[in-house]
């Protein structure tokens, strides 16, 4: 039982570093242009008002991913955030730094919120309908994410495998949710072993990634040549 909890903990952090790995990015570019007196205000409120509401937004979602056919369509999408985080370039260029400490902190509400749909998906998939795990994970993670992002994002261009376990997680997370909608299961399913499901998303996952890598490998060499 204690295992169990550990390793979902664990892995509601991974998956909460990983895709918020950009989010430190985006506070930044919002306080740009505020005087540096006010810079603090705008990362400690904006960050406080975006926490809250990406608890809230998660806790919701737990809740509604147990309903049939919901759950289905949750899972393609998280599966569509799984192969996204391996071949999404994530360009911020559109970004604006605000000129008060208001438009700060609200832009980086907003854009934590328009962002971290795919947390928010991904976490209450994976939580297993336990609230205070949600919580914990979360609440633990922002500060990493805020304080430490120089350093995860240093950690995960240096072993790119972190990225790749995050999105193998998410896979398997999906076909898990696919193969256990009642629905699914009754009209789709049928006798198929439940563990293909799981296997062939995470399979999924990391061939677009290995693709979109490729890919980028014979660019670089087309560029050069």
């Amino acid at each position: 039982m204690i295992w169990d909890s550990l390793i979902l903990f664990l892995k509601i952090m991974l998956i909460n570093i990983i895709l918020s790995g950009d989010n430190a990015v985006v506070i930044a570019m919002a306080c740009k242009n505020l005087p540096v007196s006010q810079r603090k205000q705008a990362i400690w409120w904006g960050t406080f008002g975006a926490i809250a509401l990406r608890l809230l937004l998660t806790l919701v979602a737990v809740t509604v991913l147990s309903i049939p056919y919901i759950q289905a369509l949750g899972s393609v999408f998280l599966l569509w955030i799984a192969v996204k985080l391996l071949i999404d370039d994530g360009d911020h260029s559109d970004i604006r730094g605000a000129s008060t400490l208001g438009k700060a902190i609200w832009t980086i509400i907003v854009a934590d919120l328009v962002m971290s749909l795919d947390n928010v998906l991904a976490i209450a998939a994976t939580a297993q309908n336990n609230v205070g795990m949600v919580i914990l994970g979360i609440t633990l993670s922002i500060p990493l994410i805020i304080w430490g992002s120089t350093v995860v994002m240093k950690l995960l261009n240096r072993f790119p495998i972190l990225v790749y376990l995050g999105a193998a997680i998410l896979g398997y997370t999906a076909g898990d949710m696919f193969a256990s909608d009642e629905k699914m299961q009754m009209y789709v399913l049928h006798d198929l072993p439940e563990w293909i499901i799981p296997i062939g998303a995470t399979l999924i996952v990391i061939v677009a990634g290995l693709i979109k890598k490729m890919s980028h490998k014979h660019d670089d060499a087309s560029t050069t040549t």
